[in-house]
């Protein structure tokens, strides 16, 4: 498990690099204003998850179950908020209606959440 944590933050960290650059040049020629800012959302907390997974793949053995739900949280949350944040910005660029995906975005941001709470039941115990 600590290598696919570690693994998940080097490619959600690389990617936010990729999409922040599509994001701040191609995609400025082809998004709303209102369009582009939520697409910089995505990858703004892509990035953010990707070096918290990173951190915790670092100082974690992830043999724990709380640890291993943490990082599913951080993994799936990370993936379910700003890919589907990423694919309802685009979704006039693709020619596709992808509003079914409304609801993803508040259920990965949920699970973003119940990570972070597990993190903090994770450093609530170590320190007792």
């Amino acid at each position: 498990m600590k290598q696919l944590i570690l693994i998940a933050g080097s490619v959600y960290g690389g990617l936010s690099v990729i999409f922040g650059a599509m994001g701040a040049h191609a995609l400025k020629k082809v998004l709303t204003e209102t369009q582009i800012q939520s697409f910089e959302v995505g990858v703004r907390y892509q990035m953010y998850h990707a070096i918290v997974l990173l951190i915790l793949g670092f100082f974690l053995s992830f043999e724990s179950r709380l640890q291993v739900y943490m990082g599913w949280s951080f993994i799936v949350g990370t993936f379910l908020f700003s890919f589907s944040i990423y694919l309802l910005s685009l979704q006039s660029v693709l020619g596709a209606s992808l509003k079914f995906l409304g609801p993803v975005t508040p259920l990965g941001g949920l699970l973003m959440i119940v990570g972070w709470c597990l993190l903090l039941v994770q450093l609530v115990r170590q320190g007792s």
